[in-house]
C-alpha cells in the first residue's frame, strides 16, 4: 500500500477535515449555551401544583409563603422555596413517605404562575430603571446593559457592579468587566462571562474619570 504524499489532494483533504473538527471541539467548549442548561429555582409567591399519581384527591395548588413553605394535605408545611423543581419533588414525597402516608408516591409539581423576576440598573446607563428577567431562562450582565440602552459616554464599563442579597441576609458584590466582554478581549474573568442575573439583584455602571 503507497502512503500518502503530503502534497497529495488526499492528504491535504484529510488534513483540512481533522483541523475543522478541532477547532469545533474547542469552539463548543469555550462557547457552552447557557440557556439550555438554565434550572429554574422556586421563588417566593410562585404558584405551584402538586399532583400525585393515583391520588387525585391530594392534588394541590399552592402559592409559596413567605417562609419558603407550601402546605399540603395530610403532611401540612413543606419548605419548597430556593429548591429546582426535582429537589422539591422529592422533597415532597419524602414527607409523605416519612410520615407513613404514602408507601410510594409518585410526586409532579408544576409552576402555575411565577412571581415577579426583576432586577434594577442604575447609575451611567442610558435608560435606568427596572427589567424584568426572561422566564426559565438566563439573563447575563452584559444582556440586561443592552436592554437597557447601553453604557453612556461618562460610564465606566469595566467596573459595572452586581451587589445581591442573599438568603441569609449577607450581601455579595460582584465587579464584571462589560467592556471587555462585548469587545470580545481575551483574558476576561470567570464571572465577567458566567455571572447570571438573579432576582433582586442591583447593576450599577459608575462614571468613568475625565
Amino acid at each position: 500500500m503507497k502512503a500518502l504524499r503530503l502534497t497529495s489532494p488526499c492528504f491535504i483533504l484529510l488534513a483540512l477535515t481533522a483541523a475543522t473538527a478541532t477547532l469545533c471541539a474547542q469552539t463548543k467548549a469555550k462557547s457552552p449555551d447557557s440557556k439550555k442548561n438554565y434550572v429554574h429555582t422556586l421563588a417566593l409567591t410562585d404558584r405551584v401544583r402538586v399532583a400525585i399519581y393515583q391520588e387525585e384527591d391530594l392534588t394541590t395548588i399552592a402559592r409559596i409563603d413567605a417562609r419558603g413553605r407550601i402546605n399540603l394535605p395530610l403532611v401540612g408545611e413543606v419548605a419548597v422555596g430556593g429548591l429546582t423543581v426535582v429537589a422539591a419533588q422529592d422533597a415532597i414525597q419524602a414527607s409523605y413517605t416519612d410520615g407513613r402516608f404514602l408507601r410510594h408516591p409518585q410526586v409532579t409539581l408544576s409552576v402555575e404562575e411565577y412571581a415577579p423576576r426583576e432586577v434594577s440598573i442604575q447609575g451611567q446607563i442610558r435608560n435606568p430603571g427596572r427589567y424584568s428577567l426572561p422566564i426559565e431562562s438566563t439573563f447575563t450582565v452584559v444582556e440586561l446593559v443592552t436592554k437597557a440602552g447601553g453604557i453612556s459616554d461618562v460610564g465606566k464599563g469595566t467596573q459595572v457592579s452586581v451587589s445581591r442579597v442573599l438568603s441569609d441576609g449577607t450581601k455579595q458584590v460582584f465587579t464584571v468587566d462589560v467592556d471587555n466582554v462585548i469587545k470580545g478581549k481575551k483574558g476576561d474573568k470567570i464571572d465577567d462571562n458566567t455571572l447570571l442575573l438573579q432576582p433582586g439583584d442591583i447593576v450599577y455602571v459608575p462614571e468613568r474619570l475625565i
